[in-house]
Parts: structure tokens; sequence; C-alpha cells
């Protein structure tokens, strides 16, 4: 499998079709995080389905739209209006994953991440760490316009900073 920088419109239409399919059969109101694969002989294929806000959509914590994701669940589970949903401006997300296994995770690099602008740290707050398990995830945010591909690796490196011990 190659890594994909980007989706096609057909791989994006295939994975839309798919999403709409199995959430209208779970019924239910909210925001539902459905994941997919992209592979060179399977196409999309399906990953993940989380019938609540999910780390993946944690990027909009960072302004990137008018409502973050937790604001948009909350009024479809409350039925209340959901008005246009617009872009503010870009923004990236990096996972922190952990490296070790512990019942007692504790975190080094909190503080460098802080310091970085336009940049939020959110420890998600599990009491424990599995290798590869997401501990959590940090969030950048730049003007709409500007470099998309500056603004992951700085969020990746800011990431990279935080480790589980």
């Amino acid at each position: 499998m190659r890594k994909y920088n980007s989706i096609t419109t057909e791989q994006l239409k295939t994975a839309q079709e798919m999403a709409d399919k199995v959430t209208r059969a779970l019924t239910g109101a909210g925001i539902w995080g459905v994941e997919f694969f992209l592979s060179d002989k399977e196409g999309v294929y399906f990953s993940e389905l989380s019938p609540r806000p999910h780390d993946t959509g944690m990027v909009t914590l960072a302004g990137t739209q008018n409502l973050s994701e937790f604001e948009l669940h909350c009024r479809a589970v409350l039925g209340l209006p959901i008005p246009e949903i617009t872009q503010e401006r870009i923004g990236a997300s990096a996972v922190i994953l952990s490296e070790v296994e512990t019942h007692t995770p504790q975190y080094e690099g909190m503080e460098q991440v802080c310091c970085e602008s336009n940049t939020y740290l959110r420890i998600f707050g599990k009491p424990e760490a599995h290798v590869g398990r997401r501990m959590g995830v940090v969030v950048s945010y730049a003007p709409n316009g500007s470099g998309l591909n500056a603004l992951r690796d700085k969020c990746k490196a800011a990431a990279a900073k935080v480790k589980v011990k």
C-alpha cells in the first residue's frame, strides 16, 4: 500500500456513498466518524466507524470552521439548527501515539508544544497506554492561502515532541 497525499474525486465519491449507506442503516443523530483506507488494488475500503466526534476531526478545534465537530454533534443530537458551515482558516492535526505500554501514562514535551504559536495540544486522558494507541493530538492553524504542507509539517513536528512515558 502506498501513502496517499490526496484523494481523487472518484475515490471521494465512493467513500461518501459508502458512509451514507452505513450511517443511514444505523440511524441516529450526531456526527459519525467514518474512516477509509485507500489501496492501489482495492481502491476505497472501510476502516472504522465512530458514532461520535472523533480525534480525526479535532482539527476543527483550531477554529478551522465556524462550528467545531463537538458543536455540530451537540446540535444534531439536540435537534438544534445547523447554519451554513464555513471554512475560517486552514488547519492540520497530528496524532500523538504511545511508544510504550503503561498503566499510568505520563507525558514529556507538552511545554514545548504549548509554546508554539497557533497550536493547541489535546491529551485524551486515557488511563492506559499501549504501543500505537492514540493518546492525544496536536492541532495547528494558519490563515487561508497559507501553505498547507508547511502547516502539516509544523503540526507533525510539534506532536513528535510529546512522548508518553
